[in-house]
């Protein structure tokens, strides 16, 4: 990360308070007791949140351990699984240049989907959503040891090979190859500085 990047996160950081209010209710990270690689004990969990950075190993069938973090959410999401073992979800992989995967607890891209289907029958809105969504999703489970299989054509589409990234982003965490991530999230840092400064506190968004 550049000097300039590296000193606003550090800012950042800084000036973040670790107590959010959400649905009325407080909240305090907690730290999480297992990390593997990147991001090792920085994870933590919030009720209904997915959060943290982790990178795990992928084997040669596209297998990787979840956060434990994370399959707790996962199997909250999924109270009625018909085999309480394997915690749902479903990946929305998106069009072709979507760079990372998009993983969604079953109660909630069951909302989704119905949001979706409310809209009105054949509107434009409807027909991207059901395009871009629903035709690119892929369910998947939980194993007993809390691993996923992710499937080659998925690992092919974001060139995932011996490691994957996984960005909790609130109600979804995101799966990437970490070299992609490192790219994008450089390019990205660096466009934020250059539009609102070098001091710039990603907070004041709160207000804004």
């Amino acid at each position: 990360m550049g000097t300039r990047a590296a000193d606003w996160a550090v800012a950042a950081a800084q000036s973040a308070v670790f107590i959010l209010t959400l649905r009325g209710r407080q909240y305090t990270r907690r730290p999480e007791a297992e990390g593997a690689s990147r991001g090792a004990g920085e994870g933590s969990q919030l009720a209904g949140m997915f959060i943290g950075e982790y990178t795990f190993k992928v084997d040669s069938k596209g297998r990787m351990s979840i956060p434990a973090a994370y399959r707790q959410e996962l199997a909250d999401g999924d109270p009625s699984r018909p085999n309480q073992d394997r915690p749902r979800m479903v990946i929305v992989y998106g069009a072709d240049n979507q760079k990372m995967l998009t993983v969604y607890t079953q109660s909630a891209f069951e909302a989704l989907a119905a949001d979706i289907a409310a809209l009105p029958r054949g509107s434009k809105n409807r027909t991207i959503l059901q395009r871009m969504v629903l035709s690119k999703s892929q369910p998947l489970e939980i194993d007993p040891d809390g691993r996923m299989v992710l499937p080659a054509f998925l690992r092919e589409k974001i060139g995932l090979e011996n490691e994957a990234y996984f960005a909790g982003v609130g109600e979804t965490f995101e799966i990437w190859k970490p070299e992609t991530f490192e790219d994008a999230d450089q390019a990205n840092v660096d466009q934020w500085i250059d539009e609102m400064g070098d001091d710039f506190d990603p907070l004041s968004l709160l207000g804004a």
